[in-house]
């Protein structure tokens, strides 16, 4: 039986935010809580940010045009929705703003109690939540309001199911979050918690950074997207535009 899944599927992590900023000085402070007005959701880009996601557009723009993306899926985060808007400003794909797909399931992992919090925050004010994800580990603490992994991974599941079902045999663009291209990883290639977290410990999820699967959808065995390239910056190193990896929120609470 043919299976249905995107002949490309290209994750990008969304450019620099504001909340990358402020917790790099918060953690360069040594201070308990990182300096973000408003709610998560809201943090927009930095100047930074923008530049990064019209590199990013621009390349895909040079690329043929049966390399670009033809459907567009977004988290509704501000930071996301941004970086996919200068995408396509840019070139990156050809469709508007008007017909991306929002999609609440691409958002970021929710925190809970520990939301903007530092390492330091987080021990001070929680310190037995700190020691329920020492022992749990990130793949399976939930913080009071938040979410494990698991959570974030079982709402990715029926993501990549809607996918798969409108979107099949098309390229397809997901703009969304740090912990959301790990977790699609985990799921797209059928990855241990122990292979997962050893990829994350190697290196933080570049701003902008791509991920990329393709599809053959006619293969004689069990088919399963194959992975073309991970953390994929030279489109940034291309246009002379710094590569950020600072995760949103502490490296504790992720």
């Amino acid at each position: 039986m043919r299976q249905r899944w995107p002949s490309r599927l290209i994750v990008v992590r969304h450019g620099e935010s504001a909340g990358n900023v402020a917790r790099d000085a918060a953690e360069a402070a040594r201070l308990a809580v990182i300096d973000v007005l408003g709610r998560d959701v809201d943090v927009p880009l930095s100047s930074l940010g923008e530049e990064q996601a019209r590199a990013l557009g621009r390349w895909f723009a040079a690329r043929p045009e049966a390399e670009r993306p033809e459907v567009v899926l977004v988290s509704p985060y501000a930071r996301a929705r941004r970086t996919a808007e200068i995408f396509v400003e840019a070139g990156g794909a050809p469709v508007g703003p008007a017909a991306f797909v929002i999609d609440e399931r691409l958002r970021e992992k929710e925190f809970g109690i520990l939301d903007r919090l530092t390492r330091i925050g987080i021990e001070e004010r929680f310190p037995e939540q700190a020691e329920f994800r020492r022992v749990l580990g990130k793949f399976y603490h939930r913080p009071p309001g938040g979410e494990s992994w698991c959570d974030v991974i079982l709402r990715l599941r029926s993501a990549l199911d809607t996918i798969s079902l409108h979107h099949a045999d098309k390229r397809v663009l997901v703009v969304a979050h740090q912990v959301v291209v790990l977790c699609l990883r985990y799921i797209l290639e059928g990855l241990t918690e122990e292979q997962i977290l050893a990829i994350d410990r190697e290196a933080e999820v570049a701003n902008c950074g791509v991920t990329e699967y393709s599809f053959e959808p006619d293969c004689p065995d069990d088919c399963r997207p194959a992975l073309v390239r991970y953390n994929f910056v030279a489109p940034l190193e291309a246009a002379h535009t710094p590569v950020t990896t600072a995760p949103d929120t502490s490296v504790a609470a992720r």
